[in-house]
């Protein structure tokens, strides 16, 4: 589809879906992030909706000034994918066994391991840049400094929320591993501490929502976030990438007749800020809630726990500043999730699929986000898709 433009105060909000689709809260900090005065260009995908300061599903572009609440307090969150040489039928009828390994390997929800993995005894784990990225640590904010030991051993491991690790199956049978999750406590807690410093500059103080409040080029607060925002990025990159070899040990040790093999991974932020240059300008473009989607880049926009999920290239499109959405999209909010459906829905909408059925993971419902299929509809001059893919197993925490 092509894009729909709205009249904002200082850029057109340029929108992938249609604006009369998208909640009035949402609609309203679009406005309040088109007055921000450094702003160059807003895009808004077809996963929109409401979120903290800015919207999930919007990329900022602005010059000499980021938006920490731009790039979300999960910072560097996004996904992974691999398909492995497995077919359907190497799989047993009963996939619960698999799914308690990979529980057993990954820990989950506010868990940790133990002790901090072993980097140099991961498959196929980038040990020369991991080492580098704890060098950097006492470079990072005070505020977070203590929090080192809690760092390394949340390194390999999924958190909660939307977050998820996924077997899946392609239209061809292969087999697909797929994770999704950031950068843990530590970039949460960075995010947090950031947006309270910008929140109390001098130059944010007669903004329309301070939340919005951004920080300057040149200016010792900018750089003191951006090397927090970066580390944060790495951080997130290596968490995944621990993740992701921990569940192709389980794999490779499950299915060791099979001697499996795995193809190159696909692996993508979905909240983050990069240097990108448009219009013969040097911008900061954050992305909350979108991908990178230059022309040839692979991506993945996931569905819900019962839905599926997509693998993508990206088509280059600069009116969006090569972006596309980060999945489905929530069309209500975790509460409303809880009031309005049970477990026994959840059971329902997940029939086919190993994973948790419980109360605790009712806000996770497929029926709390929009249908993954319009939103990949909506943008068909952003992606193309290369494969559609269907979880059998789905770990939540």
């Amino acid at each position: 589809m092509s894009h729909f433009e709205v009249a904002g105060e200082h850029v057109p909000i340029r929108m992938w879906t249609d604006p009369a689709s998208v909640e009035p809260s949402a609609m309203r900090q679009l406005q309040n992030t088109a007055t921000l005065p450094w702003i160059k260009g807003l895009a808004v995908m077809p996963d929109v909706h409401y979120g903290k300061g800015a919207t999930v599903g919007s990329v900022i572009a602005m010059k000499d000034a980021v938006c920490p609440a731009a790039v979300g307090v999960d910072i560097g969150c996004g996904m992974s994918a691999v398909k492995t040489s497995l077919t359907a039928n190497d799989l047993p009828g009963d996939l619960s066994g698999l799914r308690s390994k990979i529980e057993r390997a990954i820990p989950v929800g506010a868990g940790m391991h133990r002790d901090p993995v072993a980097a140099d005894r991961l498959y196929g784990f980038p040990v020369e840049g991991y080492a580098r990225l704890w060098d950097r640590f006492d470079h990072l904010a005070d505020a977070v400094k203590f929090r080192r030991e809690r760092a390394a051993k949340q390194i390999g491991t999924l958190g909660s929320g939307n977050h998820f690790i996924e077997f899946c199956l392609d239209e061809a049978g292969s087999v697909w591993l797929m994770l999704h999750s950031g950068s843990r406590n530590i970039g949460n807690e960075l995010a947090d501490h950031h947006i309270g410093v910008a929140r109390g500059l001098d130059h944010n103080q007669n903004l329309v929502d301070r939340d919005l409040a951004v920080f300057l080029a040149a200016t010792p607060e900018m750089e003191a976030y951006r090397s927090d925002l970066f580390w944060a990025q790495e951080y997130a990159k290596y968490n995944r990438a621990a993740m992701m070899s921990l569940f192709k040990e389980v794999v490779r040790r499950e299915f060791r007749k099979a001697k499996v093999s795995f193809e190159r991974e696909i692996s993508c932020h979905h909240n983050y800020v990069a240097e990108e240059r448009y219009d013969g300008m040097d911008l900061l473009v954050t992305r909350k809630g979108a991908i990178r989607a230059g022309s040839g880049d692979y991506g993945i926009i996931p569905g819900s726990m019962g839905t599926g999920s997509y693998i993508v290239k990206g088509l280059g499109n600069e009116l969006s500043f090569n972006s596309a959405s980060h999945g489905a999209g929530r069309k209500m909010s975790r509460t409303a999730a809880k009031k309005r459906f049970s477990a026994r829905d959840l059971a329902e909408q997940t029939r086919g699929v190993e994973c948790r059925k419980d109360t605790g993971v009712v806000d996770e419902i497929p029926g709390a986000y929009k249908s993954i299929e319009q939103v990949i509809d909506q943008q068909t001059d952003l992606v193309e898709v290369v494969a559609r893919l269907r979880q059998v197993i789905c770990v939540k925490g």
